[in-house]
């Protein structure tokens, strides 16, 4: 099986070069996106290509399995086979202490911007791990975090009192933070918490004005 994978793996770092997109490359290096190796492969290519190993190891006799196949792809210094991994990997079988292992080796806003967005808000555990990241004194953790609350508050699932104080006090600190991808995904998942219903929106807007900004 590891000598199906590997070979999988290589098939898919070969595909990367008939995508490769150099602007887009460019333009991430620039952005500081800090990536051994950058194919400059567009997100919705990432995902077709991700629904067609799906389907490929979707048969019984599938030569290896979708987990172990995410879990080589992570293990890439390659921007496109980091992203495909968090396409990939199985929610329902992503242990939490693997998700720890993921975010540790986070190095970048986008990695960290589309793990939470393709895998970690469906974990089963992400609401834990979601308010374990945001209290992480790096600021990686801390806006992948916000992502996954994001997504979790846009799907109305309500946090109890300890998660709503705990969410309005961290989330206060990183919208006073000197990095811009912090302040935005913090101020992502504040709308997001104040879309949940009129309770939410009163304890946002009181929450935000007490440190002098305006709640849009």
């Amino acid at each position: 099986m590891e000598t199906d994978i590997q070979q999988k793996v290589k098939e898919i770092k070969q595909s990367f070069r008939g995508l490769m997109d150099g602007a887009v490359s460019q333009s991430m290096r620039q952005k500081g996106l800090d990536y051994r190796l950058n194919w400059g492969v567009t997100l919705p290519r990432l995902r077709q290509m991700a629904d067609e190993i799906h389907s490929q190891c979707s048969v019984s006799d599938a030569p290896y399995s979708i987990y172990s196949l995410a879990l080589a792809l992570w293990k890439e210094n390659v921007r496109e086979c980091k992203i495909l991994a968090t396409m990939l990997m199985p929610a329902d079988e992503m242990l939490p202490e693997v998700a720890d292992i993921w975010m540790e080796q986070t190095h970048t806003v986008e990695l960290a911007e589309q793990a939470a967005f393709n895998l970690y808000q469906h974990l089963p555990y992400a609401p834990e791990k979601a308010y374990l990241w945001l209290s992480s004194p790096d600021d990686l953790p801390q806006i992948c975090g916000y992502h996954v609350l994001s997504r979790l508050f846009a799907r109305e699932q309500e946090p109890n009192e300890r998660g709503i104080n705990e969410f309005i006090d961290q989330a206060l600190c990183a919208l006073q933070s000197p990095n811009a991808s912090l302040r935005k995904a913090a101020m992502q998942a504040v709308v997001h918490f104040a879309d949940m219903g009129l309770m939410y929106e009163r304890l946002a807007r009181s929450a935000i004005r007490s440190i002098g900004l305006d709640f849009l």
